[in-house]
């Protein structure tokens, strides 16, 4: 039997609830992403052109420093969640794949969204991490039930 973690980002609680369920339907680890600097609500507000999640999402080589980096050397499959941000992973996901080594882990990307799936995120986040085999999971909405996560199969 594999060793799992689920790492996940979560701006506002959504996104750690589904983690929390779909820890305890793998029987996997649990570890959140944290910002060295904790967004606040001003830095989510999307409609501001000039709020710091936009200013990160326009420039893509912007890497928001994470307070806690994870030894996911134990782990065989790391399933990484995160909320939809402009149609892809946040840049603080950007620099949690480039922060540990993934080499010969299997990493799942999985989203929380109203409606807006993974595109292009997966890809996006196998350039950062040589030698792992990075592949699309899912999304979820906020209410997703634990018994529909452990129907997953993963």
């Amino acid at each position: 039997m594999s060793k799992k973690l689920v790492a996940f980002f979560s701006a506002s609680g959504v996104t750690a609830k589904v983690a929390a369920n779909l820890a305890e339907a793998l029987n996997a680890d649990l570890f959140e992403i944290k910002p060295k600097i904790p967004y606040t609500r001003s830095d989510l507000n999307w409609m501001n052109r000039n709020s710091r999640s936009t200013l990160e999402m326009k420039d893509r080589s912007c890497r928001p420093e994470i307070a806690n980096i994870p030894d996911v050397s134990k782990y065989d499959e790391i399933f990484v969640g995160f909320p939809v941000w402009w149609y892809r992973e946040p840049s603080i996901i950007d620099t949690f794949m480039e922060s540990a080594d993934f080499s010969g882990k299997k990493v799942t990307v999985w989203c929380t969204s109203g409606g807006s799936g993974l595109g292009d995120s997966a890809e996006n986040m196998a350039l950062l991490a040589p030698g792992a085999v990075v592949v699309n999971g899912q999304r979820f909405n906020a209410n997703v039930k634990k018994e529909k996560l452990e129907e997953l199969g993963w």
